[in-house]
């Protein structure tokens, strides 16, 4: 189900929480409320529609990954760059890393360990921030 954009910065700004297997229709409902967004976004965090729990979805090309419970392990190549945001008014600068290591979870909840470089890497970036309640 397609979902609003959450805005309001006191409730982006706190942390989620795990997720477990009984929020997977969060997962969807991200899934196709990025689908109904691509024009202006390319990832989205549960908290930016209403949920607080650790579960992101990112473009990339065609395809729509999903993350539950991501924890960025790894990071190499630190550069600065601005990010926009559908939660959010404008630009804004922030650090990212070039290329990153990332363990979660799948759709199926089995572990997943893998890297990540370039814009997808920093997409990845900014919505595990959003799971860290981190407002660039």
């Amino acid at each position: 189900m397609i979902k609003p954009i959450v805005k309001d910065i006191l409730f982006l700004g706190e942390k989620s929480q795990i997720a477990t297997k009984d929020d997977i229709e969060v997962v969807n409902d991200l899934i196709d409320t990025l689908r109904a967004n691509l024009n202006g976004c390319v990832g989205m965090a549960a908290n930016m529609i209403g949920i607080k729990k650790r579960i992101i979805v990112f473009a990339m090309g065609d395809m729509i990954v999903p993350m539950i419970n991501p924890i960025i392990t790894k990071k190499e190549n630190s550069y600065m760059t601005e990010e926009s945001c559908l939660s959010l008014e404008g630009f804004r600068e922030t650090k990212r890393y070039q290329t990153i290591e990332v363990e979660y979870l799948d759709r199926n909840f089995k572990k997943q360990k893998n890297t990540f470089n370039g814009f997808v890497a920093q997409i990845i970036q900014h919505e595990v921030d959003h799971c860290n309640g981190i407002i660039i």
